[in-house]
């Protein structure tokens, strides 16, 4: 048995996919998952299987699909996993307000030239470093205004990209039980 964060993108932000998360447990519990645990409203779950993460994935989106009819991309990170993005933390120096300091979880690696049109929008001050799967991104003036930020929360990366600022990532580590 495995544990696991489930990271859903686009859940109960404004009026659109709405879920609450006790019904959320509750669907994942019933499909096999155990120790469901969620953090926030906006798509963090935790839980433990027997399945590779690629299944875990597969299955969380279809209990999605059926039991709230919506069409929610996931993306499964496991308990190690998670450990070394903490532990990685490439911006750890400069970024000094963890609600600012954001990691965004990829399906796949981004192509290189994303890469550089992401570091291109940055303002000074702004940070972004790409490590595998993850993307680090610092922005000390905030998400409100930021073009980085914008490019990050889109759809123009051209891989599934969901985003959690720091921390959400670190509690989401306390909440699976740091790997040792």
């Amino acid at each position: 048995m495995a544990r696991y964060a489930a990271l859903l993108r686009g859940i109960n932000i404004g009026p659109r996919n709405r879920i609450a998360m006790p019904a959320l447990r509750e669907a994942l519990e019933e499909a096999g998952f155990e120790d469901v645990a969620t953090y926030v409203q906006s798509g963090n779950v935790v839980l433990t299987s027997g399945a590779k993460a690629d299944a875990v994935r597969r299955k969380v989106e279809q209990v999605i699909a059926g039991s709230f009819g919506l069409d929610i991309p996931v993306l499964v990170r496991t308990k190690a996993e998670l450990a070394a993005v903490v532990k990685r933390n490439p911006l750890g120096k400069v970024a000094t307000e963890p609600k600012r300091y954001q990691v965004s979880f990829l399906d796949k690696k981004l192509p290189a030239k994303t890469l550089t049109e992401l570091e291109a929008v940055a303002v000074p001050g702004e940070q972004v470093v790409a490590h595998g799967r993850e993307l680090y991104a610092w922005h000390p003036a905030g998400v409100a205004r930021s073009k980085l930020w914008a490019k990050l929360a889109g759809k123009s990366l051209g891989v599934t990209a969901t985003a959690r600022n720091w921390t959400t990532v670190e509690a989401l580590l306390e909440l699976a039980g740091r790997a040792d």
